[in-house]
């Protein structure tokens, strides 16, 4: 039977985002998810919380790849520098996602709820991030703004990346918003990204 086969989480994401997309979140019920995915509902309950969860359950995992990254960083580097290496860590895991991510955040962006609980998920990640730099020894208010810095580019990158005719890798629009970024902070203009 299909409920016993190894993708049973990605099936169920997949049929929940298609549903997401035709018919609204809101109207999407656990029930017709785990249908189009040919489950039941008990086997989406043992793989998600609830049906906000298929677009949330990687967080945990993100933010744990791009604490280590940063954390990893060599010693000497500057906080924006670790950040920067935390930045290439998770663009990688993006990129082969692409098509998800942008159905991901079409249907994020079309519900309050969802728009309220991504902003949460960010402001738990700048909190991570924070503790990972004060623990490198960098001073609290200069943690802070740097994981705060951080994760406003990675949205920056992202929002370029998911647009329709966006061929760039996310990596590179990453280090160009932390260009740009650098740029504005030096009291300059920042440099034009491709458009």
């Amino acid at each position: 039977m299909g409920r016993w086969e190894p993708n049973t989480r990605e099936r169920l994401a997949k049929a929940a985002l298609d549903l997401y997309g035709e018919r609204g979140f809101e109207q999407t019920t656990v029930a017709e998810i785990a249908k189009s995915a040919g489950l039941t509902e008990r086997t989406f309950f043992r793989h998600y919380a609830d049906k906000r969860e298929v677009l949330f359950s990687g967080a945990i995992e993100l933010e744990q790849l791009f604490t280590r990254a940063v954390a990893g960083a060599p010693p000497s580097a500057a906080p924006i520098d670790a950040m920067a290496a935390g930045l290439d860590a998770i663009c990688a895991v993006f990129e082969e996602r692409r098509d998800f991510a942008r159905k991901r955040q079409a249907v994020i962006s079309a519900t309050a709820e969802l728009r309220e609980r991504e902003l949460i998920k960010l402001a738990s990640l700048a909190a991570a991030l924070t503790d990972t730099l004060r623990g490198r020894g960098v001073p609290p208010s200069v943690a802070s703004l740097t994981a705060e810095t951080g994760v406003a580019v990675f949205k920056v990158a992202f929002e370029r990346w998911i647009v329709a005719d966006e061929t760039r890798p996310l990596d590179r629009l990453a280090r160009e918003s932390l260009d740009e970024l650098r740029a504005v902070a030096l009291g300059g203009n920042a440099p034009m990204s491709e458009v």
